[in-house]
């Protein structure tokens, strides 16, 4: 079995997005926000259970931009399920498959992507989110996390004896690394909205702050 290349099935926002109920200053300055983003995405990462598909999903409605889902694309390419592709090929096959079809979604920008727990100790993987996006790291405590994976009997990497000793030695391995990212955003038991506007926030400080500064120096210029 390998990997093929399949085309991204992006999740369109939807047109009764939750943007027609706020004021026109602010779909305006959410607007300058996707403009300053550019062909670049914005790529969640975090360990599993902190919310990354669920308010990703809910960021690119806000920001009329499409939705990726890096598992579910690998499923689709691989046409088996990561709990699948864990079973029959082992973990480190799995994160090479997933290393080429982040690199492949990343190409296709501007859009929302949540990657997989262990996509972003991924160095190559990080290289290429540094190259073609702005990283948030959503950051929950273990309390947090656990409520959540325990909802679900999919997550291979906690089928152990002791699921949340497991998830303290993977906290404990990728904390320092989702560290790394580029804005780093409280995932917690609120609203998801809550998070959503929490993340915009991040972004528009980070991003139109580039902005600004990329316009400064033809400012300057123009007034010699």
């Amino acid at each position: 079995m390998c990997y093929k290349a399949a085309m991204a099935h992006r999740s369109e926002p939807k047109a009764e997005n939750a943007t027609v109920h706020r004021s026109a200053g602010a779909q305006a300055e959410d607007a300058r926000l996707v403009a300053a983003l550019g062909r670049r995405s914005v790529v969640l990462v975090g360990i599993m259970g902190c919310g990354k598909s669920t308010v990703g999903r809910r960021l690119a409605h806000r920001l009329d931009i499409p939705f990726v889902d890096a598992d579910t694309e690998i499923e689709q390419a691989a046409n088996m399920t990561v709990p699948e592709i864990f079973a029959a090929h082992g973990e480190p096959y799995f994160r090479k498959g997933e290393e080429r079809v982040i690199a492949r979604l990343l190409k296709e920008g501007p859009q929302v992507l949540a990657t997989g727990g262990g996509a972003f100790m991924s160095e190559a993987t990080r290289n290429e989110i540094v190259a073609n996006g702005i990283s948030v790291w959503l950051k929950a405590d273990l309390d947090t996390v656990m409520e959540r994976v325990r909802k679900r009997a999919n997550r291979p990497l906690l089928q152990t004896p002791d699921p949340e000793g497991t998830m303290k030695d993977l906290m404990a391995r990728r904390y320092p690394v989702y560290g790394r990212a580029d804005l780093t955003v409280s995932s917690r038991d609120v609203p998801h909205d809550v998070v959503v506007e929490d993340i915009v926030e991040a972004l528009k400080s980070r991003l139109l702050a580039e902005d600004l500064t990329a316009s400064a120096p033809e400012t300057a210029t123009g007034a010699q």
